[in-house]
């Protein structure tokens, strides 16, 4: 499995290295933002076709490349209608002259270290090469997996789709999402994003050993409540006083109702 593991890295690395080079005569670092969904499939179905003899729970897989093909849509169309995000922007003034060699170490292949920790799941699921034995609790567990991903799929793509028809009308320039599923909590999408992974986490206990997949969802959880997620995205609204009062009565996560003053 190691071998199986280097050899699934060293695609991912060329993977992202071409990337690299498409951001260079695109000039736009954010195709690494729309790739991001497609690199962690590509971790699974890579290791799927590097397996001499896979016995595969082809589902998680598949469910895998939903929610990359859904989220690479999201991305890719929603960046098509604007210039380079933001985040990028400010590294090309900030990098200066080293920027090349950060932007190839610090998005591009730092990106392809995480798609490998939150594809693990799919590289784990896809380098089996003994078919699993479901036990009874394996069995309850599954199904519990693919509910919590339902519905961890159900608040990402619905609150992003809320969200884009909320910034396409004019008269919204500027103002708060603040109805919808964002009612609830600050950010319905990110609470999907990881919703989603710890469902995928508990259908592996059908494997044996499936438990070591958690490195998936505790990586994409670190990523959007510490790192890249939340604290970034909130960091743009400081002294914003409509979303200071919004902040006030919503839960930034956990869906919940909001408080009354």
């Amino acid at each position: 499995m190691f071998t199986l593991f280097g050899t699934t890295a060293l695609i991912i690395l060329i993977f992202v290295t071409l990337l690299f080079g498409l951001s260079l005569i695109l000039k736009r670092n954010d195709i690494a933002d729309t790739a991001w969904g497609a690199g962690i499939a590509l971790v699974a179905w890579a290791t799927y076709f590097l397996n001499d003899n896979p016995k595969v729970n082809l589902f998680i897989l598949v469910l895998i490349s939903l929610w990359a093909l859904r989220l690479a849509l999201h991305i890719g169309t929603r960046s098509a209608k604007h210039g380079e995000d933001p985040r990028y922007v400010a590294f090309r003034r900030s990098w200066g002259r080293w920027f090349y060699i950060r932007s190839y170490l610090q998005v591009f292949v730092l990106q392809g270290a995480l798609m490998l920790c939150v594809g693990f799941i799919g590289f784990y699921v896809a380098a089996q090469t003994v078919a699993a034995t479901p036990t009874t609790l394996s069995i309850y567990l599954y199904s519990l997996g693919f509910l919590v991903w339902c519905l961890g799929m159900f608040f990402e793509s619905v609150g992003d789709y809320q969200l884009r028809r909320f910034l396409a009308e004019p008269t919204n320039k500027g103002r708060v999402m603040t109805s919808g599923l964002w009612t609830y909590t600050r950010h319905p999408n990110y609470f999907g994003e990881v919703t989603l992974w710890w469902g995928l986490w508990l259908m592996t206990f059908t494997i044996t050993g499936g438990w070591i997949t958690i490195l998936a969802p505790l990586t994409i959880t670190f990523l959007i409540l510490k790192v890249s997620g939340i604290p970034m995205l909130e960091a743009r609204y400081v002294g914003n006083v409509e979303f200071e009062a919004y902040k006030f009565r919503t839960n930034a996560f956990l869906p919940w109702w909001p408080k009354v003053k």
